[in-house]
């Protein structure tokens, strides 16, 4: 694994515990430090950390005040 995948990994906690649960990605990285932008999408895709996710997130907030309000009435 390439120095500069190895300081990434260690700089991001979300990256330190994702590579702990999945050691298949130790080996892809080693082998392909190429697939680093995989593994980064994938890291988001599983913390949900995509803009869509966050939109996704945020109209559920929207839509549970909705209900709060409307049971409130």
């Amino acid at each position: 694994m390439t120095l500069d995948i190895q300081f990434k990994l260690k700089a991001s906690p979300l990256y330190k515990n994702y590579i702990r649960q999945n050691a298949s990605w130790y080996k892809t990285l080693t082998r392909n430090p190429e697939s680093f932008k995989n593994f980064e999408e994938e890291v988001k895709s599983f913390y949900k950390l995509r803009p869509s996710d966050k939109i996704n997130k945020m109209l559920e907030i929207v839509e549970l005040a909705g209900t709060f309000m409307s049971a409130l009435k």
